[in-house]
């Protein structure tokens, strides 16, 4: 039987984050005016980021952290083969947990990083100009990093494709097999759901600078 799992919102979040990354990715490497497309995609990976933070607090059982948060135990028991459950394995979640953690990384530094001479975060003004160098460096140095996380992540999606575990379409239809019965994922809360695309609206707002006075 097939329950439901992933929430509408978990997988538009999942989805629009792709879009999010590869945008920023392949403006960043072609450069000269596609710059400011990264930024535009940059403060997007920003927005989702935030929605998906504040969702994994406000969201439904199996899009909360707590549900597949990789605790020692739970790790332990899915190497022993002794873990069960609908959303995330615990390895799993540890991959996801890396990937917010270093694209959250990448977000913040590209706010505040300014090259001088090809980009310059919508922040950039608001600290020093040594540490939006710094910003500047340590956003370009990690970003093999995700290029890493990424293929790690698509090859595991590919592994458990092949051993009759399709993720690919458990993130399209949100619903996965099961041999016995469990509790599916309920429908997205509306008071949540709206408390939390407000405030992922006024931290974008935040994060997009067009609050700051021009400088002249």
């Amino acid at each position: 039987m097939r329950v439901t799992v992933w929430d509408l919102p978990t997988r538009l979040f999942h989805w629009l984050l792709v879009l999010a990354i590869s945008g920023s990715l392949i403006s960043a490497q072609l450069g000269g005016d596609w710059m400011l497309w990264h930024g535009r995609f940059g403060l997007s990976v920003f927005g989702l980021l935030v929605f998906r933070l504040l969702w994994g607090l406000l969201g439904n059982h199996y899009a909360r952290f707590a549900s597949f948060f990789p605790t020692p135990s739970r790790i332990s028991a899915y190497l022993k083969g002794s873990w069960s459950g609908l959303g995330h394995n615990p390895l799993g979640a540890l991959s996801v947990f890396a990937l917010l953690g270093l694209l959250g990384f990448q977000a913040l530094s590209g706010l505040i990083s300014s090259d001088d001479v090809a980009f310059s975060g919508p922040l950039a003004w608001q600290v020093p100009a040594w540490l939006g160098r710094l910003a500047s460096d340590w956003h370009r140095s990690t970003e093999l990093f995700i290029y890493l996380l990424l293929g790690l992540h698509i090859l595991a999606v590919l592994v458990y494709q092949y051993r009759g575990r399709p993720l690919l379409g458990s993130m399209i239809h949100g619903q996965r097999e099961v041999s016995v019965a469990a509790e599916p994922a309920r429908p997205a809360r509306t008071r949540a759901l709206i408390v939390a695309l407000l405030l992922t609206a006024l931290a974008v707002w935040a994060a997009s600078g067009v609050w700051i006075a021009p400088v002249v």
